[in-house]
């Protein structure tokens, strides 16, 4: 093994003696990469393949024991640190420029408790690997709804989905995290142990140490539900989308209903001719007794004159994947988001202006209906705020070629400043790319102060900063 030059905290270079790297090596039970390794690419790419950054080593960690050692290495020589869970971060946070990234992907152990109904993940689980041992048992985490998401990134950030209305958000379902701090030390954070980082975590992104174990609470749910598509012409939008709002008035909270806009995917339920035509899709989802959704999806199912309704009832683990077809790795993705109180029709005359100007067909927009059991969390009860935002907007840029990247961006950035007069103000952190970092204080709002200074004891220098990061204050560093 040779001398290997490495970035530092600062961007400066270190180099770093062979010596010290064997030592390393022998630490570990996992494996050490370098740019010359045949499995390096493959560790280093991500899902937004817009992201092309190279580290000067990555450090494949298969327990705690091996991410112990990587920060204390990091730690002791100053390195720029990035983290890896899932790898589906928006803004590619998972990979850094020539310093350590460190790889929790091969750590994917998920452990039902079915008499405790409680669930311990590994960080490197997909929600795919949660939902596959959590639905054997009939229980679920709340989480997302593209099943290749990695569990950690998405609860540290919030994490919503199909059954956030009736179960809250993933991190209100964390019971207790272990993490390793910027120290390299073993930590418990829960309500009893460590409470204010178990505060931060939920919410407050990996800005405070890397979670090696999550503890989550499950829930009796499935394993079937009534879920599916119903399409419609593109031209009834305004009127799809007033009838929509008008059904979610008295929505119970095992209902969401989500709406998209985009091309329409040769779909085998749909007809031939409408395919790669403009659609709006009301996608939804009953967390119940199927004749008890079939009551409450009536409303939503009976607007105006769909193309094709293909809702049923569906194993909850094959609807969780029913998105993922359109979210493959591969493709360069940008997305702009906001968060909404209400959904005005000024405000859907934005998104439905933006559909008719698509500039590809993966290019779409999403809103998901969220409140209930987590809008009914106090906004300072963890790091995320947004407890009074009913409707997310996401606006999705996806291509597959570099000479579409002014065009596409410029797409999804001319509707996020058309819909900012209609926003909260808050953002979703999970949603932000990299060219946001002057949002990340908005974000959280009044809770903001309260992850600084957190920060500061966890992590004065900063080390876990390829996040949507929160600075640490200036002044006398913890010990």
């Amino acid at each position: 093994m040779k001398d290997l030059t490495l970035t530092t905290l600062e961007f400066g270079k270190t180099s770093i003696k062979a010596a010290a790297l064997e030592a390393l090596s022998t630490q570990l039970r996992g494996t050490l990469l370098r740019k010359e390794d045949a499995a390096y690419d493959e560790a280093r790419s991500i899902w937004n393949a817009m992201i092309d950054r190279k580290p000067g080593l990555i450090v494949r960690c298969i327990g705690a024991s091996d991410v112990i050692s990587a920060v204390r290495f990091a730690h002791d020589n100053h390195l720029l640190v990035s983290v890896r869970g899932g790898g589906h971060n928006i803004a590619g946070t998972a990979v850094c420029e020539g310093g350590m990234m460190i790889d929790l992907s091969p750590m994917k152990s998920v452990r039902v408790d079915v008499a405790g109904r409680r669930a311990t993940v590994e960080p490197g689980a997909t929600l795919a690997d949660v939902d596959k041992e959590t639905q054997a048992f009939g229980l679920v985490v709340p989480t997302g709804i593209n099943s290749t998401t990695g569990i950690s990134g998405l609860t540290l950030g919030g994490g919503f989905g199909w059954t956030t209305r009736k179960f809250g958000l993933t991190l209100d379902n964390l019971h207790s995290a272990d993490v390793v701090t910027a120290k390299g030390e073993l930590v418990r954070a829960s309500v009893a142990e460590n409470p204010d980082l178990f505060w931060a975590l939920r919410g407050g992104g990996g800005n405070f140490g890397i979670v090696t174990a999550f503890d989550f609470q499950l829930h009796k749910f499935g394993p079937q539900v009534l879920s599916g598509l119903v399409v419609h012409p593109f031209a009834d939008v305004e009127n799809v989308m007033r009838e929509y709002r008008a059904a979610l008035e008295k929505a119970p909270d095992e209902l969401t209903c989500w709406v998209v806009m985009r091309q329409a995917p040769p779909l085998p339920f749909l007809p031939a001719e409408w395919h790669g035509k403009e659609v709006v899709v009301l996608a939804m989802c009953y967390g119940g007794d199927i004749k008890e959704g079939e009551k409450a999806m009536a409303r939503l199912r009976g607007i105006g004159k769909p193309i094709a309704d293909v809702v049923g009832p569906n194993p909850f683990t094959g609807w969780q994947q029913a998105f993922d077809p359109l979210l493959t790795p591969g493709a360069r993705n940008y997305w702009k988001s906001h968060d909404f109180i209400e959904l005005p029709d000024s405000a859907v005359g934005v998104l439905a202006s933006a559909i008719r100007k698509l500039p590809g067909p993966e290019c779409e927009i999403f809103v998901g209906h969220v409140g209930g059991a987590a809008g009914r969390v106090p906004p300072h009860a963890t790091a995320f705020p947004q407890r009074s935002s009913h409707f997310v907007m996401n606006v999705h840029a996806r291509w597959r070629e570099a000479s579409m990247d002014k065009t596409c961006i410029g797409w999804a950035r001319g509707i996020y400043e058309a819909a900012k007069p209609f926003a909260a103000g808050t953002a979703y952190i999970n949603f932000m790319p990299e060219d946001e970092v002057d949002r990340v204080e908005a974000a959280y709002g009044a809770n903001y102060r309260r992850l600084v200074e957190i920060k500061r004891r966890y992590d004065p220098m900063n080390m876990f900063r390829m996040n949507q990061n929160v600075k640490p204050m200036e002044g006398k560093r913890a010990a």
